[in-house]
């Protein structure tokens, strides 16, 4: 190769790489009445990994973040395979109706963007957006997520502090809107797969029933929240 030849191939690859890494501008709107999202985790990755996939079994890593809002180990797995992390946008939890901005620069492979943020007060429930291409051409995209169950826990719906993985029941109410001394909902699920929530059903009784969760408070319909992406 002659140095024309190899300046042709910097410059091919250079531009290359100009193209593929891109500048996200991202806002992340939690859509529900009274339901809180933990630390939110946002990573653009490569094609080949992946955060969650439906009908499929949990990572222990996604079953820490979906029971107790912990988002470290997805994020070392991420880490792992170079992607590009914003960890904890909201610096803490994510409020009703309230909305979080942040930006995020990827690198050259990292085409596909995903999403997680365990939502309480649930057992395991978390909002997802699982490996979104990101578009080449620049403008301004609106996503609409979905509450996913992690299945690694029955959503006996009693709020207890669990969290760790294995302790089955639901860490804290955030606005301290929850009851006391329920006898639980359910103590088993028939899918322990990664599937849509079916949504929390709580009661109106705060001092007993079968639910700590107050059903006028803690339900929702999906869709759960809105992100809203402008590639540059």
């Amino acid at each position: 190769m002659n140095n024309k030849q190899l300046t042709l191939a910097v410059l091919l690859a250079s531009q290359a790489l100009t193209v593929n890494a891109q500048n996200l501008d991202i806002v992340v709107t939690n859509l529900t009445q009274g339901i809180y999202y933990t630390p939110i985790l946002i990573a653009a990755h490569s094609a080949d990994n992946y955060v969650f996939k439906s009908g499929m079994e949990a990572s222990p890593q996604l079953q820490m973040m979906a029971e107790g809002g912990n988002i470290s180990g997805l994020s070392e797995i991420l880490m792992a395979d170079n992607a590009d992390l914003v960890e904890n946008p909201a610096a803490g939890m994510l409020a009703p109706a309230m909305s979080v901005s942040t930006t995020l620069s990827t690198t050259d492979g990292n085409t596909h963007l995903s999403l997680v943020s365990m939502m309480l007060p649930t057992n395991d429930g978390f909002v997802g957006l699982n490996s979104w291409k990101i578009p080449e051409e620049a403008g301004t995209y609106t996503l609409m997520l979905n509450a996913y169950d992690a299945g690694t826990e029955a959503n006996n719906e009693i709020i207890n502090g669990g969290g760790a993985p294995g302790v089955p029941g639901i860490p804290v109410s955030p606005a301290d809107n929850g009851g006391t001394g329920a006898l639980g909902v359910t103590m088993e699920e028939d899918n322990t797969m990664i599937h849509i929530h079916r949504g929390s059903l709580g009661d109106d009784d705060l001092a007993g029933g079968k639910s700590d969760l107050d059903n006028r408070v803690h339900r929702w319909l999906n869709p759960v929240a809105k992100v809203t992406i402008t590639v540059n």
